[in-house]
């Protein structure tokens, strides 16, 4: 039995290859593998000695041969096939075990070259692997080195395993396909071409989840690469997360993003905030952010800017609360949090790629689109009406329209003091948004003269302003662009209100 061992990733490599020779195993290998081999003590052959010809062009062609390719696509239940390969003197190859050049992570580095980019393309390796896993029934393929221990189990039971050997077909193409689309995403960006004709998009498998959205609905949590977003947050407490709560983490987050400069905290239900704000410190921005509606907190996800301190977790210990996520916990706050058994605790920083792109599932298809902007360029912005903005309600105005653009469209956010005091998210109307922010309000007790009011898109008609001025509103954030723009003004110079226009609408749908 032949077996041909070309690795990148060396983990694992000389017990696998030392398991084989011990069955018996004869060991063809290629480059620097066949050197670690050797420096493990045992026996194997360059793969020029099975093609006859030397490794050239730096590397570039070794094993696109058919000493090697016809080895491992024969069938050796067709006749002809095994016919032909005794007539060219060729060995059957019984099993490979590759995996490809590290492209994924050398384009992921700083100043990479073009040049430096294109030679991390493999064309050996995936050309043998699809072989072996095309001919999986006579040939065990294996790109992972996770699967050097079951793979070696089988062969010394003497079982071929049919199953393993077909799962281990099915990963090959698929990793052989994610190799691939990173390529062609690659070459994509070279071109600056945002939305190519074709997207190939890949995952990897992170974890599998209890349930989706409701029990009942099976789910697994994918990643772009390991570590990858909210994969690279560690998880310091609390018991396993759930789909929904991956869900409103990302929601959590991105309440957060455009205040990452400051010491901000957001309260999260259903993937909208129900209280935001910016504080002195953690545990005020948390008491402000509460303080908006403290009702719909019970078993929230909330999110902060900067690390959790022992009395920033001593207050958010006393509530229900799903997750709680921060740069950091001082080990006080872990000890505090961790006697809530079921609060999961994250810790780190999950961004988004500089180039990520925004995916929503369709039937039949997928909407893709540039991710919204987390800095706000403010050159477009006007103030319209006769009264101009106080410099305290231009503070509160600059936050409202921050934190409008994580709340679900339509959707309307009344602030003071820089923290969010009514919420209205997800309504079919603008002026039942204005009411709901307006009742939030009311109910948590906080008064709203003299608050300022974002709207994620413009007012299509004056009822909305008028709906704010009767709360005693003082200055609203829009992006403006309606038929009816004068007439919403004219409302808004009717109750003084100051009335800035910023030419950019903030839908989150």
């Amino acid at each position: 039995m032949r077996a041909l061992l070309s690795v990148s990733d060396k983990t694992g490599l000389t017990d696998f290859a030392r398991g084989l020779a011990d069955l018996g195993w004869e060991l063809v290998s290629t480059g620097g593998t066949a050197r670690a081999v050797r420096q493990a003590g045992l026996e194997v052959h360059d793969v020029s000695d099975v093609t006859g010809f030397p490794e050239m062009m730096d590397g570039r062609v070794k094993t696109l041969h058919p000493a090697v390719h016809g080895g491992l696509l024969a069938r050796r239940d067709e006749p002809e096939h095994m016919a032909a390969l005794a007539e060219h003197e060729i060995t059957p190859i019984d099993l490979v075990a590759v995996n490809l050049y590290p492209f994924r992570e050398t384009v992921a580095r700083a100043n990479v070259t073009p040049e430096q980019a294109i030679e991390q393309i493999d064309i050996g390796g995936p050309s043998m692997l699809r072989s072996a896993a095309k001919n999986a029934d006579s040939v065990w393929a294996i790109v992972d080195p996770a699967d050097y221990t079951r793979v070696l189990a089988a062969l010394r039971a003497g079982d071929a395993d049919h199953d393993l050997r077909r799962l281990l077909a099915g990963k090959v193409f698929a990793h052989t396909a994610a190799y691939d689309a990173a390529i062609a995403a690659w070459f994509a960006e070279q071109r600056e071409d945002k939305f190519p004709a074709t997207i190939v998009v890949a995952f990897d498998r992170a974890q599998a989840l209890r349930y989706g959205e409701n029990p009942g609905q099976a789910a697994a949590f994918y990643t772009e690469r390991p570590g990858a977003g909210l994969a690279g947050l560690t998880q310091r407490g609390g018991k396993e997360l759930s789909f929904n709560n991956l869900l409103d983490l990302e929601g959590a987050l991105l309440a957060v993003d455009p205040f990452s400069d400051r010491t901000a905290c957001a309260i999260v239900k259903h993937t909208t905030p129900c209280g935001l704000a910016v504080g002195a410190n953690a545990l005020d921005a948390y008491r402000k952010a509460l303080a908006c509606d403290p009702v719909s907190a019970f078993g929230s996800v909330i999110a902060f800017t900067v690390p959790v301190d022992n009395a920033t977790a001593d207050a958010v210990s006393s509530l229900f609360v799903e997750c709680i996520v921060a740069p950091e916990f001082s080990d006080g706050a872990v000890e505090i949090l961790g006697r809530k058994k079921n609060l999961r605790v994250l810790e780190g920083r999950a961004s988004w790629g500089p180039r990520s792109l925004d995916y929503k599932r369709v039937r039949g298809g997928v909407l893709v689109q540039e991710r919204a902007p987390r800095t706000v360029d403010e050159s477009e912005w006007r103030v319209v009406t006769k009264r101009q903005p106080t410099d305290v309600e231009w503070r509160d105005l600059r936050f409202a329209w921050r934190a409008v653009a994580s709340v679900k469209s339509n959707a309307i956010v009344l602030a003071r003091d820089e923290a969010t005091i009514g919420i209205g998210a997800g309504q079919m109307s603008r002026v039942d948004a204005a009411f709901l922010a307006v009742h939030k309000a009311e109910i948590s007790g906080l008064p709203t003269a003299d608050a300022v009011l974002g709207s994620d898109a413009y007012f299509p008609f004056r009822d909305g302003v008028d709906q704010a001025a009767g709360a005693g509103v003082r200055a609203i954030i829009q992006p403006g662009g309606s038929i009816r723009d004068a007439e919403v003004i004219a409302a808004a110079d009717e109750h003084e209100i100051a009335m800035i226009v910023t030419g950019r609408r903030q839908f989150r749908h």
